[in-house]
């Protein structure tokens, strides 16, 4: 286990992994995470559909990848996750009926920690807003 450490040490050591925005994603035709799977941050400018990329991301072997927003980056508007599931199946040897996953939300409170999973299979998709 780790090592124990006093209150005050605590404050002094810098927050890692501790990002406002995360994902996961699961493969659940096969019960599994979707491991190596790109995803990709943008934002939408407002006013105008125009869309600001801000980070890209590969999935890890459990599913995750690291936080997409760092503390203090995330800012109030609309973002969304892009996760490109063709590409994903077709390395697993299958044909996707959706090409790529985008999932839309808005950012009301930046300082809050916000974690979008996303469950797959080659011809359906969930998300939600986890905790």
């Amino acid at each position: 286990e780790g090592a124990w450490l006093p209150p005050a040490a605590l404050t002094l050591m810098p927050a890692v992994g501790n990002g406002t925005l995360t994902t996961h994603v699961l493969n659940t035709a096969m019960g599994l995470p979707a491991a190596g799977l790109a995803v990709r941050l943008a934002q939408l400018q407002e006013p105008g559909p125009q869309w600001t990329e801000l980070a890209q991301r590969y999935t890890d072997a459990d599913g995750r990848c690291q936080p997409l927003l760092a503390p203090g980056q995330a800012r109030s508007g609309t973002y969304k996750l892009h996760f490109e599931t063709a590409e994903y199946w077709r390395g697993l040897g299958y044909t996707s009926f959706y090409p790529f996953v985008e999932v839309v939300f808005i950012i009301t409170d930046p300082a809050q920690k916000l974690h979008v999973p996303l469950l797959i299979s080659p011809y359906s998709y969930t998300t939600y807003r986890g905790s």
